[in-house]
């Protein structure tokens, strides 16, 4: 595997619940990276990216992830996976009965951190870098939905990720704050981590042009350049 290489797949079949959703699935995403993952509803796209993530087991192929081998995987090694690999969910999932500082606080000790100077001093951080620094002792539901997804990313950038894996970010926003939250993906991958994010809004990809990996068919179709603007009323 490429030392630049984030992800490395190859001829990975995508089940779910049994049943085979893509196959032949071979694909390679370097730091820095950002690419759409678009397709029509149940084309597999969420699949893949639990396999990603190891939230669907890996059955036939070969893919390493982050450095972690998934065909070989433990799951004792899992968590570690996990830890290298930021998630942004379209529903948020943030935890409504504490303020966003401890929504942030909660991940960073489930995930080991022990130091309280340090976690604080890291929620500080990852907030400003999606510039809610003066929003932490606020609850969600005093938020804006942007800004409920900004506490999202920035919960995802908690544990420097290599990997961010954006599922629908921008599906339950408005066109503007669309438009923020993509600039601040766009922004985020330039520092080197690499971003893969599936969506359905396809009026996104004039405005940020990137690689598109489209699901159809049970196979995917990597489209490193552009995006047929043409086709795009296809993607639902």
């Amino acid at each position: 595997m490429s030392t630049s290489r984030i992800i490395e797949l190859e001829n990975v079949s995508v089940f779910q619940h049994h049943i085979l959703v893509l196959s032949s699935v071979t694909l390679g995403v370097d730091k820095g990276e950002f690419v759409y993952l678009i397709g029509k509803t149940g084309t597999g796209k969420s699949s893949l990216l639990k396999v990603l993530y190891a939230d669907l087991p890996l059955i036939d192929g070969s893919a390493n992830v982050v450095g972690f081998n998934l065909k070989d995987i433990k799951n004792k090694e899992i968590p570690f996976l996990r830890r290298k690999i930021g998630i942004v969910f379209q529903d948020f999932q943030l935890l409504i009965d504490r303020s966003i500082n401890d929504n942030l606080l909660f991940v960073l000790k489930a995930t080991g951190w022990t130091d309280k100077v340090s976690m604080q001093r890291r929620v500080e951080e990852v907030l400003e870098k999606v510039g809610l620094d003066t929003k932490g002792f606020k609850l969600p539901h005093q938020l804006s939905g942007g800004e409920q997804q900004r506490v999202v990313i920035a919960r995802a950038l908690l544990n420097d990720p290599e990997l961010i894996l954006a599922d629908e970010p921008t599906g339950n926003l408005d066109p503007e704050s669309s438009e923020g939250i993509m600039q601040l993906l766009i922004d985020i991958s330039k520092t080197g981590r690499a971003i893969i994010m599936a969506t359905h809004d396809y009026s996104l990809f004039k405005n940020f042009p990137a690689r598109t990996i489209k699901c159809e068919n049970g196979k995917i179709c990597d489209d490193k350049l552009t995006v047929n603007y043409e086709n795009s009323s296809s993607i639902s």
